[in-house]
């Protein structure tokens, strides 16, 4: 053999042997051995890749449109900013591509001209490696979209061409800056798990799945609190139906991957995963199916945000347990539109300010901040760009959950639905939409089937002071407003809604009902109003200001990604608000909202209100709604109220209090704490109590037949959730 040719020999020989011993962080090798558990693992996520749908049009289209060194003239290569980077559809394509390669059975399976375009297009991404100005593209959007590729190309790709693509994929580690607890740090695991699946490294694999285990948990850090919300940064602001969905979505994944396995997940870990999709994310969702916009941030300005969720999710939980399977099974068949919704139940959200309500005919929510979070999500790589009093009491109605689609371009940002705020000439810049909430008292009390929310609010943008509070009941709810207080110079409303414009608006106005002309309109002596299902109804005849006209608008307004044209949106608006006045000095609001009324419907409150409001000032927000004898009272300072002509309660420090009435006598009490301060509260009744518990205590005084109920609260990470103390 010639000197040379054993040269080139060995040359291969030692390129080989490199091939094998990459390794992420570390010298790596990709392992021979196969382990039958690792097979079984990486057989089913290769499966699940190559099972998805793809259009063969647009793969055709994609073949044609490719140039000879791997690119496509539509995609701006150079952009590599945070707002732009359209690199993105680069790796769709690509996949996309690859998919109809490797699909059995579909009409390209293994045709060579798009196995051409796969090299050449991944050579040309591997050429130039592509490094956004926004982190997460590096070390999570791109390594996962090459780690696919890697799966479904497998032994199709060349060996510089993994070597390469492995090196991209390696970004995505546990010592990046995206790897905190969370929603990034799991699903960062979840790239590295199918890495290791394509290397079929059994050490890496097993590291992987125990770092994922490990963040199956409660935490009041970063993460799934003990209310079940999901916090991904340590703002505090919710984000159970963005970060919070991707985090469970990540698991729920992988639990049916290794199902059946040595590394299946212990069912304790699984348990908490359902219970925080059936009693975190449903009920933040319309009906179980549609995002309710009150539970979102700044992606709220992207199209899709309030698309139908479907029942992928939840299969795969079903999959993998059959743990509160029944109640699964239900949302399954609501998502895949087999069933109408039924849901009923309410929910406060202790850890994020966040009060949902579902009802088998509607849906509404509450979104507050307070002292212990932020106002709103920062406008992170420029989205939400006018999001500064979203969370300021932010009160969504929804019958459909369609009301809300697409409204943002050109919405009035000033006038969020359920919010009082000050109308300025426009709203600040974006950089100042997230601040530290200014107050303690803020929270909600329930018994998960009825329940009310309050919010001493202090606006952090404007001088504006307001007490605000929303009780719940079973076909209608009830909005105060109190203590309205600003020192701007420009008026100050209160909206009852902002939405598609879906019907005709009817009024009644006096003893006239009528429907509106398009346009804008000032009315006093108003009963009610009444659009697209839903009733707003005044107890007193009040001056209300409507608008049910076209609005025009950009998502550029909103939003400074690439997708966000100025190109000009018209949409339909219903706008509905109570005008406060400039600099107004204690100013009040009282409203009722019906949805799925009809005339009928309001003819009967207008005769007989179930609802009634028994105080309405700074220092009681209280209602009785007389069919379900049931009370709900914010009680900003200690004090005593008598409930009807017979018994009476007091209360030794400020706090949320429900009382539950049956024949006149005490049921059940439910109350909690909004300050999150105090370990204890004492209740003072002229009705007898004698039945203890082990939150609470009660002593009966047969001197001055007062019973006095000393109730633990909850502390720290389960601060300001309420207690129930049933008296039968």
């Amino acid at each position: 053999m010639k000197p040379g040719t054993l040269y080139i020999l060995l040359l291969c020989l030692f390129f080989t042997v490199s091939l094998h011993s990459f390794s992420l962080g570390k010298s790596t090798n990709i392992p021979n051995s196969k382990s039958s558990d690792l097979e079984i693992i990486r057989d089913r996520v290769r499966n699940d890749l190559l099972n998805a749908e793809y259009d063969v049009m647009h793969v055709r289209e994609a073949v044609q449109n490719l140039a000879e060194d791997g690119s496509w003239a539509d995609i701006n290569y150079e952009d590599l900013s945070r707002t732009g980077f359209e690199h993105s559809r680069h790796l769709q394509r690509m996949l996309g591509i690859a998919l109809a390669f490797q699909k059995i059975g579909g009409p390209l399976y293994k045709d060579t001209t798009l196995q051409h375009a796969i090299h050449a297009s991944l050579d040309y991404w591997l050429k130039h490696d592509f490094i956004c100005e926004n982190w997460w593209w590096n070390e999570m959007g791109t390594p996962k979209a090459i780690i696919d590729l890697l799966l479904m190309m497998d032994d199709d790709l060349l060996d510089q061409q993994k070597l390469l693509s492995l090196q991209i994929a390696g970004r995505a580690n546990m010592k990046g800056v995206g790897a905190r607890p969370g929603g990034d740090l799991i699903q960062i695991a979840a790239m590295m798990g199918k890495r290791a699946l394509f290397e079929r490294n059994e050490q890496l694999l097993e590291d992987v799945l125990a770092i994922m285990a490990d963040e199956i948990k409660i935490t009041t850090g970063r993460g799934l609190k003990p209310d079940m919300s999901f916090h991904h940064r340590v703002d505090n602001v919710i984000s159970t139906l963005s970060y919070g969905s991707g985090y469970i979505a990540s698991f729920a994944y992988w639990m049916i991957k290794i199902k059946g396995t040595q590394y299946t997940l212990p069912n304790s870990a699984t348990e908490l995963l359902i219970d925080y999709f059936l009693d975190g994310i449903v009920p933040a969702m319309v009906h179980g199916v549609h995002p309710d916009p009150g539970a979102r941030n700044r992606e709220m300005t992207r199209k899709e945000a309030l698309d139908p969720i479907g029942p992928e999710l939840a299969k795969q939980l079903a999959q993998a347990s059959t743990y509160r399977n029944d109640e699964i099974k239900t949302i399954i068949a609501i998502q895949k539109g087999e069933v109408e919704a039924q849901l009923r139940k309410t929910r406060f959200f202790w850890h994020s300010e966040y009060f949902s309500h579902q009802r088998p005919n509607y849906f509404t929510s509450v979104r507050m901040h307070s002292s212990r979070n932020h106002t709103m999500e920062e406008p992170h790589n420029e989205e939400g760009l006018k999001m500064h009093h979203f969370g300021d009491g932010s009160n969504f109605i929804s019958v459909s959950g369609r009301e809300y689609v697409d409204v943002y371009p050109v919405w009035d940002w000033q006038k969020v639905p359920g919010i009082t705020a000050v109308q300025k000439p426009e709203l600040p810049h974006w950089k100042e939409i997230a601040k530290k909430g200014l107050t303690d008292f803020v929270g909600g009390v329930t018994d998960s089937v009825y329940g009310a929310a309050a919010f001493d609010f202090s606006s952090a943008h404007d001088p504006l002071l307001a007490r605000k509070a929303w009780f719940f009941f079973e076909k209608e709810f009830l909005c105060l407003g109190t203590g309205i207080l600003s020192a701007a110079d420009y008026p100050v409303y209160t909206t009852l809604n902002q939405t598609s414009l879906r019907s005709q608006v009817m009024v009644k106005q006096g003893t006239a009902i009528k429907g509106l002309a398009r346009g804008t309109h000032h009315l006093s002596d108003v009963s009610w109003v009444w659009h697209d299902q839903v009733a707003y109804f005044f107890l007193q005849p009040t001056i209300v200001n409507i608008e049910n006209k076209t609005a025009t608008g950009s998502w550029r307004q909103i939003s400074h990604q690439a997708g966000a044209t100025d190109q000009e949106v018209e949409k339909d608006l219903f706008t509905l608000w109570l005008d406060h006045g400039t600099r107004p000095q204690h100013a009040n609001y009282t409203y009722m909202v019906i949805p799925n009324a009809d005339v009928h419907t309001l003819n009967r409150y207008e005769k007989q209100s179930p609802v009634e409001i028994l105080a309405n000032t700074p220092q009681l927000q209280a209602v009785k709604h007389h069919r379900l004898d049931l009370y709900q009272l914010v009680l900003y300072q200690a004090q005593k109220i008598n409930l009807n002509k017979k018994i009476w309660v007091k209360s030794d420090k400020p706090c949320l209090l429900m009382v539950q009435m049956e024949k006149g006598n005490l049921q059940k009490i439910v109350v909690s704490d909004p300050s999150h301060k105090e370990k204890q509260l004492e209740l003072q009744t002229n009705a007898k109590i004698i039945n203890t518990d082990d939150r609470w205590e009660v002593a009966w005084d047969p001197t001055h037949k007062v019973s006095r109920l000393t109730i633990k609260l909850p502390e720290e990470g389960y601060a300001g959730q309420s207690v129930v103390i049933d008296l039968e």
